[in-house]
């Protein structure tokens, strides 16, 4: 089963932007959101709308912005972790703030989910999509998604 690389991490400034080719997918079958993680960040942190803000660490971004627009990235496609994120005190945190960081970056860093199951995000988001906001729905998504099938050799 073929995958793909969700996020790539930057050690000098100790952040990930988003690859290329994920966001590149994400935007051709509509799993961009304000970012193209954002569905990622509800499953990642109690499967609902408070996941969405994973990545909303304006503050940090602020203090990496001279260093990363000096490599030519916008300091909004920098993605900071957080680790008070990844705990909501109840019953815990069982780990400390640095492990927590330490832990999910490493995890971000192996991150790869197959075609597959972006396939099916996307078509479960576009129905979503079609109820709330019609003009957004993506009639030809599964055209869409058998031309990435096509062109991944799947």
């Amino acid at each position: 089963m073929k995958t793909v690389k969700i996020f790539h991490y930057l050690d000098d400034l100790d952040c990930f932007v988003i690859t290329d080719e994920y966001r590149a997918l994400a935007d051709r079958l509509g799993l961009s959101e304000w970012h193209p993680a954002v569905w990622i960040g509800r499953l990642f942190i109690l499967d609902n709308d408070y996941g969405e803000h994973w990545f909303d660490n304006w503050d940090l971004r602020d203090q990496l912005q001279a260093q990363a627009e000096q490599r030519g990235i916008a300091y909004e496609d920098l993605m900071v972790i957080n680790p008070d994120r990844f705990q909501n005190g109840k019953d815990g945190p069982c780990h400390t703030p640095e492990f927590r960081k330490r832990f999910w970056t490493d995890v971000l860093k192996s991150l790869e989910l197959s075609y597959d199951l972006l396939f099916a995000e996307a078509r479960a988001a576009n129905e979503q999509i079609r109820a709330i906001i019609p003009d957004e729905y993506i009639a030809d998504l599964d055209d869409r998604i058998a031309q990435v099938q096509k062109d991944i050799g799947d």
